[in-house]
Parts: C-alpha cells; structure tokens; sequence
C-alpha cells in the first residue's frame, strides 16, 4: 500500500482501505453489498422502463417515483463499482480528482434523494389530509418548481466541497480509512486547519437531513392523526399498510445517515468497520428498498409490469425459430 509523508502538493492518488478489521470476512461482505446493488438496478430500472410505458402512470407521485428510482441508480453506481472492486481484486488506488468527484456524486445524490423523500411525503399529505385541492396544489408546474429547487439546492451546498479541500496544499497521508470518498474522510488527511470544513458539514448535514426529516415527521404526523379520524376500518388499514412501509424506508434513510454522520466527529470508540459497514448500507440498502415499497407494491404498477412480461413472453414465442 503507498503512503507518504507531508507533501507541499497534491496526491496523484487516494488509497481506499476498503473495511479494516473485517479482512477476513471482507469478500463475504462484498457479496451482500453486491447482492444489494444488482436487486436495485433491477428495480429501479424496471420503473424507470414501466412508469412512462404507461399512460396510467401519469399521477405526479409516479413522477416522483421515476426521479427516484433515476437518483437510486446514479447514487448506487456512485458507489458499488469501486467498493466491489476494493472488496475483490483490491484495486484499492483511486486518483484524487476521481475521489473528489466521487465524494460529490454521492453527496448530491444523497441530497436530491432526501428532498425526493421530502416531496413524496407533502405528496402524500395532501393526497390523503386535502383530497379536494390534489390536483390543484399537485400539479406539473408545482412538479417542475420541487425538482428545481432540490437540484439547486443540491449543486449549492455540495459544489464547495472539492474547493475547501482543494484550498490545502499540505497532506498527512494518501490513504483514506474509508471504503469510498466520503468528505470528512478525505478531509482528515490534510495537514492544516480543518475547522471550516468541518463546520461547513456540519452547516450542509442539518440544511439537508435536519430540515427534511423534521418536515417529513410532520408530514406523516398529520397523515396518520387523518387517518386514525376515518370512520372505516378497512380505510384506515389500507392508509396504514401504504404509509407504514414508507415510513420504515425513511428511518432507515435518515437513521444510518446520522449515524454515519456523527460518528465521523464524535464517534471515537466506535470500531471503524461498523462505521464503514453502515454507511455503504445507508447507500445501498434504500436504493434497493424504494422500488420494492414505493413502486411493486402499488398494485398499478405491478400490472403494468406483468402487461410488459406478458407481451416480451408473447413477443420471444412467436419469433420463428431458424
């Protein structure tokens, strides 16, 4: 493994350490991380096929769930490739601009996946507290406004961080005790005065997850006081059988999020593999659960994936065989 000492420039290159601790079971790991991963791309992606297949599916929580399944991809991509890679054939080098935009990539899909979750609960919230005005509140402009403002939300608190970093011209050492370009992992190998940097992820941390999870519990708050006043049992159990799932998918989210967080700056006697492990799970683990609770198990669209079946089984039988 190259290291080297304090340096007056830049390192060409980054070494990921993959999960310290956990060598010997690390390649088991790999297999339930790349397990995770395959099960998410095959969700999302049939989704992202299915839902603008249909003409049906042209409600604006379908569009929410297109742009999340989309955001699962690009963020699970962000990440598996090279984690299976340093898990398996320890090609654990990374060049320093890769890792920084890395570390980008998987903070604005984080940051877009948390304000899609923020919106899909105000979806929610009206679709079930103010049925009457859904369609005059929920409608395409307000659609292009919320996608808008999370973008530009994302690219402004996450855009600066390759610049603090980059602002350091002295290093400690190359190699990163992290499996993948997280910020505050790459900011601890500098020789200088990290405090900005740390106060500026302390500032995007509760921008982005303290804002959002406070709105979210709000949201759902009011969902199930709704809910809990319906006179109909069986209405009352549908709400909770939808929003429940919903609910579990957003604790994990945000949970693991935190902790990974947190444990960065203050968890000095947590070993350092729960930390990694957790955090490629807060990655991984959702981007495989969203299509699961969000998408094949809302009845409309597990028909139009059996139409989609129905017709490719139908299609490859009548092709004539040579």
């Amino acid at each position: 493994m190259a290291v080297f000492n304090v340096s007056s420039f830049y390192p060409t290159f980054l070494i990921l350490v993959g999960i310290p601790g956990l060598e010997a079971s690390q390649w088991w790991i790999g297999i339930f991380f790349c397990s995770f991963y395959i099960i998410s791309l095959l969700g999302n992606m049939t989704l992202i096929i299915v839902i603008p297949s249909s003409p049906r599916l042209n409600e604006p929580m379908f569009t929410f769930l297109l742009l999340l399944s989309t955001n699962d991809v690009l963020l699970s991509t962000s990440l598996a490739p090279k984690l299976l890679s340093i898990i398996w054939s320890s090609s654990n080098a990374i060049l320093f601009d890769a890792c920084l935009l890395q570390m980008c990539f998987l903070h604005a899909f984080s940051s877009f996946e948390s304000g899609l979750l923020l919106a899909m609960a105000y979806d929610r919230y009206i679709a079930i507290c103010n049925p009457l005005r859904y369609s005059s509140i929920i409608n395409d402009k307000f659609i292009v406004k919320v996608i808008f403002l999370i973008f530009i939300r994302a690219l402004i608190l996450i855009s600066p961080a390759p610049f603090l970093i980059k602002r350091f011209h002295s290093f400690k050492t190359n190699v990163i005790a992290h499996s993948y370009c997280e910020h505050m992992a790459v900011v601890k190998l500098v020789n200088g005065d990290i405090w900005a940097n740390s106060v500026y992820g302390l500032m995007v941390a509760f921008t982005i997850v303290g804002t959002d999870i406070l709105l979210i519990l709000l949201s759902y708050s009011r969902i199930f006081h709704a809910v809990y006043s319906l006179s109909s049992k069986e209405a009352r159990l549908k709400a909770f059988n939808t929003c429940t799932p919903h609910m579990c998918v957003f604790f994990i989210f945000y949970v693991l999020a935190i902790f990974s967080f947190l444990s960065h700056r203050y968890g000095k006697h947590i070993p350092i593999y729960v930390h990694i492990v957790l955090s490629n799970t807060y990655i991984l683990v959702p981007s495989m659960l969203n299509p699961l609770v969000y998408g094949l198990k809302t009845k409309l669209i597990r028909e139009h994936v059996w139409i989609i079946v129905h017709k490719t089984r139908n299609t490859s039988l009548q092709i004539p065989s040579q």
